[in-house]
């Protein structure tokens, strides 16, 4: 716990922008804020720097369980970061601040509460998205996330890709896990447990439902995360990954267009001593034939607690289902490219 305080107690001494952030300095209750439940602690914000984390890195800048002294995120980073915006176009005719489109376009900040919080996007500047993220802290060790996004422009080859990147405090175990099946394999035969760790950044890197929709293949170009896809499919929409004594479980609301991914490196972020790089563990909203001025969504549990088994971890996904009392705006399938 006592990084955290070290974290804002840098932040509001050093408040001057870093280089590589266009949008300024950030202020406490301003830009981000610190919220508590019982068992968690968490630093939210939206894409501001300050010293020692990175401008255009949003959503949760720390989250610390009462039971460890570390964040579970790379504190130069974020988790649930609002990375990339995505279609047909390759990455090849885009510059850096057009791929990164959510980091480099305006967000603002939002304590709704005690232990609410909102970043709230206007439409982006390359793709024209307007977002808002609810973030609700519950007890003992949730955090609660709802998106909604609204584009306002056309898009290339009929879909909208969302992308969210969590840049994971140095595990020793680099990989994720979720009940699934390889690819080929009879569907009428029951999943089983999948470790997915991807061997190298863009390799192999993204993982569909078994019954997900959306692209495939994408247009030749630079490899992306979103655009390598593993023979890997998972049944259900839930994935976890340690970190120490930590389970870091993310649980989603069953959405066609829900897609999970990984990079071992988070393109090259280093551990604090430089003998080991951290994990990406990421997911990425796929909606189809998506129509300018109408609302998408996503829902999602954090959990965030000691590691008991897997049996445990399967009882908080029927926990968060049960919870779940509103469903979302479904996406609409749309045919893959060829």
């Amino acid at each position: 716990m006592w990084q955290l305080f070290l974290f804002l107690a840098i932040a509001t001494a050093f408040p001057a922008a870093t280089d590589d952030d266009p949008r300024g300095p950030a202020r406490e209750g301003r830009d981000y804020a610190r919220f508590e439940v019982s068992k968690l602690c968490c630093v939210i914000g939206n894409n501001k720097s300050m010293p020692g984390h990175k401008g255009g890195c949003n959503g949760l800048f720390s989250m610390t369980p009462a039971h460890e002294k570390d964040t579970v995120y790379v504190p130069r980073f974020a988790g649930l970061n609002l990375e990339h915006y995505f279609d047909g176009n390759v990455l090849d005719d885009m510059t850096v601040q057009e791929r990164f489109d959510p980091r480099c376009s305006q967000m603002e900040f939002r304590r709704l509460g005690s232990t609410r919080a909102e970043l709230y996007q206007p439409p982006t500047v390359r793709f024209g998205v307007e977002s808002r993220t609810l973030f609700e802290l519950k007890e003992p060790y949730y955090v609660d996330v709802t998106y909604r996004c609204i584009p306002h422009k056309e898009v290339l080859d009929h879909f909208l890709g969302v992308f969210w990147a969590s840049y994971i405090n140095a595990p020793s175990d680099k990989s994720i896990y979720f009940l699934g099946r390889e690819g080929g394999v009879d569907p009428e035969r029951s999943p089983t447990w999948m470790q997915f760790c991807t061997q190298k950044h863009g390799h192999f890197s993204t993982v569909m439902h078994v019954s997900g929709v959306g692209p495939t293949s994408f247009r030749k170009g630079r490899a992306a995360l979103w655009n390598q896809m593993s023979p890997l499919r998972f049944d259900a929409p839930f994935f976890y990954g340690r970190i120490g004594q930590t389970v870091l479980i993310y649980i989603f609301e069953p959405n066609p267009g829900l897609r999970f991914a990984h990079s071992p490196n988070s393109g090259g972020v280093r551990t604090p001593d430089g003998s080991d790089t951290c994990p990406a563990w990421d997911f990425q909203l796929m909606i189809c034939d998506p129509k300018p001025g109408v609302e998408y969504g996503l829902r999602m549990r954090v959990v965030c607690k000691p590691w008991v088994d897997r049996q445990d971890v399967l009882e908080e996904v029927r926990i968060y289902r049960q919870s779940i009392a509103r469903v979302l705006p479904e996406t609409k399938p749309a045919k893959a490219r060829p």
